[in-house]
């Protein structure tokens, strides 16, 4: 699978740790950055993978910074990426099988390295249920083609 990741500087201990991870698993990791814990702004990383996943260069996104929020609001300003908070594997299931979420936020305040390995593996394996999800994933994608501002 083809994964692009990005954090922080709140979010870079974590990423590599994930990195890692995936790279374990045999995943390809593109790794969008930041590259050290010096004082980064989250939106020039998670907009990179944010714009792999909706190109189709990669399969599926992985954001991290402090709290999740920062990075999960620059994901969903990209047309295409439907990106989901998740701080356990609960939530990571339900963002794919509801959502067909496509990339997957973290908080690197709330969530540990193995944690963080649990949640991955369940967004990354979850297929999304489509049926009566699916016409509310086609409104979200209507939304993104009016250019609507609602």
């Amino acid at each position: 699978m083809r994964i692009a990741i990005g954090s922080d500087h709140r979010g870079y201990a974590l990423k590599e740790a994930l990195k890692a991870y995936l790279e374990k698993r045999g995943d390809t990791v593109a790794d969008f950055g930041t590259h050290s814990e010096d004082s980064a702004d989250y939106p020039d990383f998670g907009r990179p993978v944010a714009e792999a996943v909706a190109a189709g260069n990669a399969d599926f996104g992985v954001t991290i910074c402090w709290t999740g929020n920062g990075m999960n609001i620059v994901a969903n300003k990209v047309t295409g990426v439907r990106a989901a908070i998740a701080f356990d594997t609960d939530l990571a299931q339900l963002a794919r099988a509801h959502n067909d979420a496509n990339v997957l936020t973290l908080a690197a305040k709330y969530v540990d390295a193995d944690t963080a390995a649990r949640i991955v593996d369940v967004f990354l394996t979850t297929q999304f249920e489509g049926g009566r999800h699916l016409s509310r994933v086609d409104k979200i994608r209507a939304v993104e083609a009016s250019g609507s501002t609602v």
